[in-house]
């Protein structure tokens, strides 16, 4: 046994030998973080860059205050060449994409070669699921299989009457505002939330067969919690948590307002989605005696989930798609159907064009699918010039998963000071694409490339050679490429056309405080316009009835 002196040596000795565990791991920890550090400098092309104005933040916080951050990475394409890095958080950099035949590469090889980083992983499980955003390689490639029947061009096309439904149930209760209203200036009605609530009802019928009703007036709980990110003010919190999250993924578990409304948004949304899946299933067993082909997406989703389907998903992933599909019905819509609407009401010769256009080539009748596809060649002109404009999401970032090579368009500068014409890249290197830059650089769309222009696509040569090396759906990265092509493109852009026919067709648009009224940008869960001096997304317009 021991003696005292004894027993009191061991217990001083413990902690010691703790702390020296402690101490040897930090270092090993410190010692890997150097080697990966070194090994992916080594292996990376250096390459130039604006210089660092904060070794904590990086460029984070200048491209957050910016208002812009499309411009200021066009601005350093242009200074540092098509592909360039920028300083991240704690000393980190992120090489930056411009150059079309990198970009292409880039996007051919997602899902594999460039994957979520750890916080985009984090970010998007605690609000969709494992689903499709989520997924990876093997994994995403047999989850879109399983989905990709329902957004085909015929699925879509039996689709086309609730779109045009949606759009009409807005016009009654905008007719009866109208009505009421005195003023013959025309009436104001705040039209983002009315593009929330056609975007909504639309993915519910279109989707899931289900009526959220909220054009109706209906209380939605997934409208307040989707609304809530509006008018929630911007938390510095929240900001450093983006900046900072690409080192540390763990911000992102941090109880910010964000958080607390991001795990609203998901109970809510699994809430709707365990109530309609129930429902489908229930009826799918009721007439399980019938053979009918399924055309909706829940039914698809249901179908997907049995054990013996070839594509089989998981209980777990059905619940993620159908979060994703709710999102993406709703914001992405609702957002691009503002920015119509406003870039309307400040172009008003493009307004009274398109309307002239729809009232001549259907002046008794909406048009069909297929109609709206090549029947009105200035309302797609429009509608593209929106995506091309305002991309719903203007950037993303991925980290290559193996060490590549990125083929160049044309050599640039390296740090070296000796031209290249391609890019090593090491695995662990972050790789971001600036959507909202390349859609609107002057580089590949011209001078007029800020401009609302809508008939740039009416020509042969509207779009620029430049342009035209951009690969992507019409020379836009709106929709991505590659693997993580947007399923839903042709649902939206369908959507996008039937709506805004309707609208423009019935009423026209106006700045409420005229023409030279400012347009800034807000926070909801995605990028949204606003009206400046407005409380949270509020774009009110001045709305009168037009006399066919």
């Amino acid at each position: 046994m021991p003696s005292l002196a004894g027993l009191t040596s061991l217990n001083l000795a413990r902690p010691v030998h703790v702390i020296d565990v402690a101490v040897a791991s930090a270092a090993v920890w410190v010692l890997v973080k150097l080697v990966r550090t070194t090994r992916r400098r080594l292996k990376t092309t250096q390459l130039n860059g604006p210089p660092n104005p904060s070794f904590v933040f990086g460029v984070g916080q200048a491209l957050n205050d910016s208002g812009d951050a499309g411009a200021m990475y066009e601005q350093w394409a242009e200074e540092y060449g098509l592909v360039y890095k920028v300083p991240a958080a704690l000393g980190k950099s992120r090489v930056v994409l411009c150059d079309p035949k990198a970009v292409a590469h880039f996007y051919a090889r997602e899902t594999f070669g460039y994957v979520l980083t750890p916080l985009s992983k984090m970010a998007i499980e605690a609000i969709v699921g494992r689903g499709l955003l989520w997924a990876q390689g093997e994994s995403h490639r047999r989850q879109r299989k399983a989905l990709t029947p329902a957004f085909s061009n015929a699925a879509i096309r039996k689709l086309t009457s609730v779109f045009f439904d949606s759009a009409y149930k807005a016009k009654a209760a905008w007719d009866t505002f109208i009505e009421s209203n005195t003023d013959t200036d025309g009436t104001v009605i705040e039209v983002q939330s009315w593009m929330n609530h056609i975007s909504l009802d639309t993915i519910g019928i279109a989707g899931f067969s289900h009526d959220f009703g909220s054009l109706d007036g209906k209380h939605a709980s997934v409208t307040e919690v989707f609304d809530s990110f509006s008018t929630a003010k911007p938390s510095p919190l929240t900001s450093l948590v983006f900046i900072i999250g690409p080192v540390f993924p763990w911000l992102i578990k941090l109880p910010t307002l964000r958080k607390r409304m991001i795990a609203r948004l998901n109970k809510s949304m699994g809430e709707i989605s365990e109530v309609l899946l129930s429902r489908t299933r229930q009826e799918k067993e009721a007439n399980a005696n019938e053979t009918k082909e399924e055309k909706s997406i829940i039914g698809l989703l249901i179908k997907a989930e049995d054990e013996g389907a070839e594509l089989h998903l998981s209980q777990q992933e059905v619940m993620a798609q159908m979060k994703v599909l709710l999102i993406a019905g709703y914001e992405t819509t609702s957002v691009s159907l503002t920015w119509a609407l406003l870039e309307l009401a400040q172009n008003q010769d493009v307004q009274t064009q398109l309307r002239e256009e729809i009232v001549t080539q259907f002046p008794g009748a909406d048009p069909t699918y297929d109609q709206l596809g090549a029947g009105l060649p200035y309302l797609d002109a429009v509608v593209h010039e929106i995506l091309r404009l305002h991309p719903p999401v203007p950037e993303f970032t991925r980290i290559a998963a193996e060490d590549d090579i990125l083929p160049l368009s044309e050599p640039i500068r390296a740090a070296s000071g000796k031209n290249v014409d391609h890019i090593s890249v090491a695995k662990g290197t972050l790789i971001s694409i600036n959507i909202a830059s390349l859609n609107r650089s002057t580089y590949f769309w011209g001078p007029d490339a800020k401009a609302f222009k809508p008939a740039r696509w009416l020509g042969e040569d509207g779009i620029t050679v430049k342009a035209k090396e951009i690969q992507g759906h019409r020379h836009l990265l709106t929709f991505v490429d590659g693997p993580r092509t947007c399923l839903g493109k042709s649902f939206a852009v369908a959507e996008f056309k039937a709506v805004l026919s309707v609208l423009v067709r019935n009423f026209a648009f106006e700045m409420r405080d005229g023409p030279e009224t400012k347009v800034e940008m807000a926070r909801g869960l995605l990028p949204r316009p606003k009206i400046a001096g407005e409380e949270g997304c509020r774009v009110p317009l001045r709305v009168r009835r037009v006399d066919l």
